[in-house]
């Protein structure tokens, strides 16, 4: 399991001016964040804006994410939804080529009760060819995933690996990593967290912001993983700005901005979402001046 430990990045998914998906763009990324030193990707998880392709789409961007990263570094795929019957379907159905692992989300919207959460991931984990990792983000499904329905998956099914962990609640965290088996990971899903939660006993970061500082942020997370605190709080602090400013309009508009003045991909997203103000976005670009330099993208 230690495939999934440091940083790894859910990836933006970048348009071009007219919305459609940029492959070129796709392909920057991914190997600037390789060259970054990050240690696993994650395609179309939230940050790649998935609810908004289209399953074409989706196929598509899943091959040539995989095509691209060749097996350089481990990948994950994020899928997700809130009708179980069909996520555990495309699960089911899904070309499992390159791909390490299943991130996948818990509902959101139909905020079901404990017991419905954990008969929605026994779906997906028994519709599974590859390892599953839980996904908890109650600020954006509207429902909890609680310690003791992510202990009771953690121990009734094998192929459920870890969780990715963003609801900052440590009182819950504790309470996972204490009763967790073993080898059943925590990893921390909220960028502005991750130091405090390794000191717990997670084992790193499934990130926003390593999109467009995959070196700074891959190199904090690894002095974290060494004990070594001190040094990776001089990282941690010199990022607090930056990682504000990525969530300040909604994510992934803010990193979006990074990496167009990067030279990575660019800044478009699709509506629901909008980009970020001209005020924040010249903040971005100065912030940004300040902890990187032009990605040379190949």
């Amino acid at each position: 399991m230690n495939r999934f430990y440091g940083t790894g990045v859910a990836m933006v998914t970048p348009f071009d001016a007219d919305g459609q998906v940029d492959y070129q763009g796709l392909k920057n990324l991914v190997n600037s964040l390789i060259d970054g030193g990050v240690e696993y990707l994650v395609s179309l998880g939230t940050t790649g804006e998935s609810v908004t392709l289209s399953e074409q789409e989706k196929k598509k961007v899943f091959a040539y994410t995989a095509e691209v990263v060749a097996g350089r570094v481990n990948l994950v795929a994020g899928i997700g939804g809130n009708n179980t019957r069909e996520v555990a379907a495309q699960v089911k159905q899904f070309d499992t080529t390159g791909y390490d692992a299943i991130l996948s989300a818990s509902p959101n919207y139909n905020k079901p009760t404990q017991e419905g959460i954990y008969q929605h991931y026994k779906a997906i984990a028994e519709a599974s060819a590859l390892p599953v990792i839980l996904y908890n983000v109650p600020g954006r499904t509207g429902s909890n995933v609680s310690a003791e329905t992510t202990l009771r998956l953690a121990k009734d099914f094998k192929n459920i690996i870890g969780i990715k962990e963003a609801s900052g609640n440590f009182d819950q965290l504790n309470q996972i990593m204490r009763d967790k088996p073993e080898d059943f990971l925590l990893i921390s899903g909220d960028d502005p967290i991750s130091l405090p939660m390794i000191a717990l006993g997670a084992v790193g970061v499934i990130s926003v912001i390593g999109n467009a500082l995959p070196r700074q942020f891959s190199d904090m997370i690894r002095l974290c993983l060494k004990g070594d605190f001190k040094a990776a709080q001089k990282g941690h602090s010199a990022l607090i700005d930056f990682t504000r400013m990525m969530f300040a309009e909604g994510s992934p508009a803010g990193v979006k901005t990074a990496l167009k003045y990067l030279g990575v991909c660019g800044d478009v997203v699709r509506l629901p979402l909008v980009q970020v103000s001209s005020s924040l976005a010249g903040k971005i670009v100065q912030e940004t001046k300040l902890l990187a330099a032009p990605v040379a993208v190949h």
